[in-house]
């Protein structure tokens, strides 16, 4: 007779770290003495293909206002980041609060067309 073994092989799961597109600073309050306030944020692409971004200024309620970018967008090689000035002007109001968003755009004639957004919020105060 004979016998068989069965032998139990433990499992291991490979873990793998989720990749995602990135900004910092993701917060911040800014404390300006002109019309206006500036923040520089740095997009960063964590995959290993070239990404294009574009940074977008939005009110808190995610409603499109009007911000001087540079640059507006840009491309992003494999694990690379880069600077973005964003000024943004404060309308006559004392406080701002802006929500500042770095979005994927997909490459034209690609077959995957995910459009990733990470925001931002900060806070600026105008002082006299």
């Amino acid at each position: 007779m004979r016998m068989r073994f069965l032998v139990a092989l433990p499992v291991i799961a490979a873990v793998v770290p989720a990749n995602a597109q990135s900004m910092t600073p993701m917060r911040g309050e800014v404390t300006s003495y002109s019309d206006e306030f500036a923040i520089r944020v740095f997009p960063r692409n964590p995959y290993n293909r070239r990404i294009n971004v574009s940074v977008r200024v939005y009110d808190a309620d995610f409603r499109p206002i009007p911000a001087r970018i540079t640059p507006p967008t840009a491309s992003l090689g494999g694990g690379a980041s880069r600077s973005v000035l964003v000024v943004v002007g404060f309308d006559g109001l004392s406080e701002r609060r802006v929500r500042i968003c770095t979005e994927s755009i997909p490459f034209p004639g690609t077959k995957m067309s995910v459009k990733a957004q990470v925001c931002g919020r900060f806070i600026a105060r105008r002082r006299s």
